[in-house]
């Protein structure tokens, strides 16, 4: 099973697409999400740059804006 990581904030309308993306993709994913404003380190790493994606086995990152195929070569 693929896991990864989606850092998100409430309201973020890119966050929200690329939620979207991830599950439309990949309907099978397991997708922890976490809101940056849970914490001071992820905020300070991650507020001018999400939402970015996260892969679980690797820990690279993947950056707005992508797309769909973008996503897919991330991926796999």
């Amino acid at each position: 099973m693929i896991k990864c990581t989606l850092f998100h904030t409430d309201g973020c309308h890119l966050c929200e697409e690329a939620l979207a993306m991830l599950i439309q993709f990949l309907p099978e994913a397991e997708i922890e999400l976490v809101d940056i404003v849970d914490s001071e380190e992820t905020m300070t790493e991650y507020q001018y740059r999400i939402p970015v994606i996260k892969k679980g086995e690797t820990g690279q990152e993947l950056g707005w804006p992508f797309t769909q195929q973008q996503l897919q070569e991330f991926i796999e």
